[in-house]
């Protein structure tokens, strides 16, 4: 129950953990039978119909429900402790975030065991995506639809959350030239949010009239506009890059700051080339749709445009290269992922230029070197940043200090079978494979590249397996992890591991950029405080963020079955939860100063 109730930001992190880790290996799981259908010509494992499904469901997610979760959970187990603050702005909503992200989640994967999962792709392009089963039975893509929409209010409502937690909770001294880059990704990558998903949702909800209610925005025989629902998902859909990997940035930013024992080379060029990154993502969206017929001057536009984001990008490859230059480098496995992800991420950027020309695109486009390029930048950019941060932030998040010499087994597992996998894609697709295709013939020279990618996922799946071992190993032993047992720079390794349910006995006085690292130069051990001991407000929980994301998840089978009475009876659990909310004031409960004296640890 305390875990249905939480309000507290650092539980929250934890349940995005465990629920994005879940997805994650579903999606993973996808993944293998896709190679593993694809490993030998001719083969029908998984044909028609099926496949489709799987490569929808895999990108679905990995995107909406593996890597935005996994990103959520270090914002909310890191950012509070980073700023200095003693909870989000808007407990409540955080977990109202959560449970509806999650409700969405499973809503979705549910398809599986109710006559089929979505099938339209992950992009759900129309007029595919509009198509609708004359008997009545497949639902697939009516779970595409309400599951994004109930999961997209969570991430929209979290994005607004961090916001404003970062604008108004920074501690004393804490300008916002001093807040750690990681801090600065996550508002960036707030504002992203913010702006994006008002467009996938806009999208989603005529996808919704189209498909329950006869309407017509995409179905060009009824006077609809199949193009439009491109432009409505593309100009969400390149920000989601990017609101995938700016947290990545920021995380890669405070691991090789720390194992190089070095400041960030370049701090205010990495802020700036974070926020002009921001900008220029909303101005790249038609570089997914130069085959449209768009035209030669739109075309030139966007491929300038996006040619252009790689600046900024260079910028921050350039300054992690001279953070680690001269620095006492030391490869703990935090380390080994974040140096990994920089030359990764750089093959994939390079591919993205060669994209980003459309007369090339014209040969590029819908092959296997788009599939390389972008689980380049989304895998090997993405995922290796969150193994990184989960191997730097474990023991602030749980106490416990994960195996390093798992951990390297894992690196490498993982490392060697990412780059079998996608990198010989990159030339199956200049060849000329398809993708989405779930055969292809012999004799064309593909065989070699199909297997050797398989065997690629397959290394990788074993890499996974390693770590899920490494956890369990980790969670059996005692806490072990210091306040600060890596030795760093930023205000969450002041701390006892894990962090109080407060976080902060007493705020802490920032006094200049890298705050822990100024004190530990001017030889204190400590914080200086910005305030004396006093009673701590804290938040209430409440179960009402899980009844509300349950009404919406009753609501959707409602909607999805033409049972307007179901979804009639989630909407009312859902609004009444929401006057409840609104009629009953809670005040929260206080921790008084004797109380916290019971507590370990020191000052803050």
């Amino acid at each position: 129950m305390d875990w249905l109730t939480t309000v507290d930001h650092k539980k929250i992190g934890i349940l995005y953990l465990i629920a994005g880790g879940f997805f994650f290996l579903i999606g993973g799981l996808e993944a293998i039978l896709i190679r593993t259908q694809l490993m030998y010509p001719d083969q029908k494992i998984f044909v028609g119909d099926t496949f489709n499904q799987l490569t929808t469901m895999h990108g679905t997610t990995m995107i909406f429900f593996a890597a935005m979760p996994l990103l959520f959970a270090f914002m909310n187990a890191v950012v509070p402790l980073q700023i200095g603050a003693r909870d989000v702005a808007f407990p409540f909503v955080n977990a109202l975030g959560f449970w509806l992200f999650f409700a969405g989640g499973v809503l979705m994967n549910t398809s599986w065991f109710l006559g089929g999962a979505p099938d339209a792709g992950w992009t759900a392009y129309a007029p595919l995506s509009s198509i609708i089963d004359p008997d009545g039975k497949f639902h697939g893509v009516d779970f595409y639809v309400l599951g994004l929409q109930i999961a997209g209010i969570g991430t929209l409502i979290g994005g607004i959350n961090f916001l404003v937690t970062i604008i108004n909770m920074r501690a004393p001294g804490m300008t916002f030239m001093r807040m750690p880059l990681f801090t600065w990704t996550v508002f960036v990558t707030s504002i992203l949010i913010t702006f994006a998903f008002p467009a996938i949702t806009v999208a989603l909800i005529e996808l919704m009239f189209d498909r329950l209610f006869h309407g017509a925005f995409f179905e060009a025989s009824r006077g609809g506009n199949n193009v439009l629902w491109e432009h409505l998902f593309w100009i969400f859909g390149h920000p989601e890059v990017y609101i995938l990997i700016m947290p990545a940035f920021g995380i890669i930013s405070e691991v090789v700051s720390t194992f190089s024992k070095k400041r960030l080379f370049g701090y205010s060029s990495m802020v700036f080339a974070t926020v002009l990154i921001g900008f220029l993502s909303f101005m790249v969206w038609v570089h997914h749709m130069f085959t449209t017929g768009i035209g030669a001057v739109g075309n030139s536009i966007f491929a300038i445009a996006t040619m252009a984001i790689a600046v900024p990008t260079g910028v921050k490859i350039f300054n992690w290269l001279f953070t680690l230059w001269g620095g006492n480098i030391r490869f703990t496995v935090a380390n080994l992922f974040a140096t990994a992800f920089i030359p990764t991420f750089v093959m994939g950027g390079v591919t993205g230029v060669m994209l980003a020309v459309p007369a090339a695109d014209f040969q590029y486009h819908d092959t296997y070197f788009v599939v390389a390029h972008f689980h380049y930048v989304i895998v090997g950019g993405l995922i290796l940043s969150v193994f990184a941060g989960l191997y730097y932030w474990w023991p602030k998040m749980f106490g416990r200090m994960l195996s390093e010499g798992l951990g390297k087994v894992h690196f490498w597992l993982f490392f060697i079978g990412f780059h079998l996998t996608f990198f010989p894609q990159h030339f199956l697709g200049l060849m000329g494979l398809p993708r989405r295709y779930f055969t292809y013939m012999p004799g064309f020279g593909l065989e070699t590249g199909n297997f050797i990618s398989t065997i690629g996922a397959f290394l990788q799946g074993l890499g996974m397996i390693v770590f899920l071992i490494n956890i369990i190993v980790t969670a059996r032993k005692q806490k072990d992890a210091g306040n600060d047992p890596w030795d760093g720079f930023t205000l969450e390794w002041t701390i006892p591991s894990p962090a109080p349910e407060y976080n902060f006995k007493q705020t802490p006085l920032v006094r200049g950029l890298d705050a822990f690292w100024k004190e530990k130069m001017a030889g204190n051990k400590e914080m200086t405080p910005a305030e004396p001991i006093g009673p701590i407000h804290m938040p209430s929980p409440s179960i009402l963020p899980f009844v509300m994301s349950l009404g919406l998840f009753i609501s959707g089978y409602g909607f999805i079955y033409h049972h307007y009475i179901v979804s009639g009876a989630g909407l009312v659990i859902t609004i009444i939860s929401m006057f409840l909310r609104s009629l009953f004031d809670d005040h929260g409960w206080h921790i008084e100063p004797e109380e916290l004296e019971e507590h370990k640890g020191g000052k803050a």
